[in-house]
């Protein structure tokens, strides 16, 4: 059970943003902050494997379908879900230790951790892309038909 604690840490956070982004209502509150939970549960259940980015991709490809779907069903902007829900996804342990090395003029260290924490932003950038074109792609092929259907 400890070993899941970060998700409920991760919740918080989520929590935390939703106030600073101001967000109003209780229950899009509540979702954003379910989606960044589960988008840390995701990444925590693919430990055992070798690639970290593969973890970050993951797990941004729950978070984006979670967002989507709750944008759906709250009919509100899949963007309030997703930017919170990435919250806990964010590197920023790696970036620290980079411009740490970078200070103290580790340039090795500074070259794999930078390299290692960019790596993750944009497995983060193609999960959210991925799945925002999937969606996209879709959404407009349901338009399409029903526009057919509509004037046939």
């Amino acid at each position: 059970m400890e070993q899941y604690l970060p998700c409920l840490y991760a919740f918080l956070a989520c929590a935390g943003f939703s106030i600073v982004f101001e967000i109003k209502k209780p229950v899009l509150i509540l979702l954003s902050c379910v989606t960044g939970a589960v988008g840390w549960l995701v990444y925590l259940l693919f430990g055992n494997m070798e690639s970290e980015v593969v973890r970050y991709f993951l797990a941004t490809i729950v978070v984006a379908l979670l967002s989507e779907v709750f944008a759906r069903i709250m009919k509100a902007p899949a963007t309030i879900f997703l930017i919170i829900g990435i919250v806990p996804l964010v590197p920023g342990g790696g970036l620290y230790y980079a411009m740490d090395a970078l200070i103290n003029a580790d340039y090795v260290s500074f070259g794999q951790k930078g390299i290692e924490t960019a790596a993750c932003a944009g497995a983060i950038a193609a999960g959210v892309s991925v799945v925002t074109s999937i969606v996209r792609m879709v959404a407009s092929r349901r338009t399409d038909k029903i526009k057919t259907e509509h004037d046939g």
